[in-house]
C-alpha cells in the first residue's frame, strides 16, 4: 500500500472513484476548518500510512496579557481527537446535553437562512445557516457570495476564509472548474455545537459539528467541526474579525468520542 509521503505527489488521475472521493472529502472538508487540524493524519489514515500523528499546534498563542479577551478567548486550545474519529462511528446510547438553537425568521443576502436573536445561541444558529448556504453551494462563485456578505470588516474575505479554500481544494481535485458541476452533491447538517464562549452581549466563539455528506458517482461521509468569531452587527451576526480560532474536535456526532468532548445536540426552539 502506498504510504502519505508517496501519494502526496501523485496526480488526482492515478486514484480510483471510490478513493478519489475520499481524497476529496478530506482534502476539501479539513481546509473548510483551519478547525480540524487533521491534514496530515487524517490523509495518512485514509491511504494506510503509518506516519505519526501530525503537528496540531497550528500556532504559537502569545500570552493572555498581551491578548484582547477576544483573541484570548479565539486562541484558548479546545479539546484533541484522533483523525478517524471524524469518520462514521458506532451511535452512543448515552444522552447528549441539548443546545436548543432559534428558528431562522427570514432569509438573508446569498440566501443565507437569518433572522436569529442577539444571544450565543442565536450566534450558533447563524453561524450553521452560513456554512450550509456555503457550502452546498458547490462552486467558487457560492462560497465566495456567502463569505462576502456574511463577514464583518476585518474578517475573512473571498480569498482567505476556510471554507473558499476548501471549496477550491474540493473542486480541483475532482478536475472541475470553479462552477462546479451537476454531479457533485454535497450535503451539510449542523448536527451537534457548542458555545465556547462570550465577551460582553455583542461577542461570541461558537462552534458547529458538521455531518458532510459528498456525492460524485460513489458517496462518502465526515464530521468537520467548524469554530468562528461572532459578532453581532446592526441586526444580525457576523463572522467577526481577526484569525480564526482554535480548532474544535472534528467528530463523527452521536458518538461516545463526541459528547465526551463536550459537543451537544442541537434542536430547534
Amino acid at each position: 500500500m502506498t504510504r502519505r509521503h508517496k501519494s502526496q505527489g501523485r496526480g488526482a488521475a492515478e486514484w480510483g472513484p471510490a478513493r478519489l472521493l475520499t481524497l476529496l472529502v478530506v482534502s476539501a472538508l479539513v481546509a473548510l476548518a483551519v478547525l480540524a487540524g487533521l491534514v496530515l493524519t487524517v490523509i495518512a489514515a485514509l491511504t494506510d500510512g503509518d506516519s505519526g500523528p501530525a503537528d496540531s499546534a497550528a500556532r504559537a498563542a502569545a500570552p493572555v496579557g498581551e491578548l484582547s479577551r477576544e483573541d484570548a478567548l479565539a486562541a484558548a486550545a479546545m479539546p484533541a481527537a484522533e483523525p478517524q474519529e471524524a469518520m462514521p462511528g458506532p451511535v452512543s446510547s448515552r444522552a447528549a446535553e441539548v443546545l436548543v438553537l432559534p428558528r431562522a425568521t427570514d432569509v438573508g443576502p446569498a440566501g443565507v437562512a437569518t433572522g436569529f436573536p442577539p444571544t450565543p445561541e442565536g450566534a450558533l444558529a447563524q453561524l450553521a445557516s452560513i456554512d450550509v448556504a456555503a457550502m452546498q453551494s458547490g462552486s467558487m462563485y457560492g462560497v465566495r457570495e456567502v463569505i462576502s456578505r456574511w463577514a464583518a470588516a476585518g474578517g475573512p474575505t473571498a480569498e482567505n476564509w476556510s471554507g473558499v479554500t476548501g471549496m477550491a481544494s474540493l473542486l480541483s481535485g475532482a478536475g472541475l472548474s470553479g462552477a462546479g458541476s451537476p454531479q457533485l452533491a454535497i450535503v451539510v447538517r449542523p448536527v451537534m455545537g457548542l458555545i465556547k464562549g462570550t465577551v460582553g452581549p455583542k461577542f461570541a466563539v461558537v462552534c458547529v459539528d458538521l455531518e458532510f455528506t459528498v456525492t460524485l458517482e460513489r458517496t462518502a461521509r465526515m464530521a468537520v467541526a467548524d469554530c468562528q468569531r461572532m459578532t453581532w452587527v446592526a441586526d444580525r451576526w457576523l463572522i467577526g474579525p481577526g484569525a480564526e480560532p482554535a480548532p474544535a474536535p472534528s467528530i463523527w456526532p452521536g458518538t461516545d468520542a463526541a459528547i465526551d468532548a463536550g459537543w451537544r445536540d442541537l434542536r430547534h426552539a
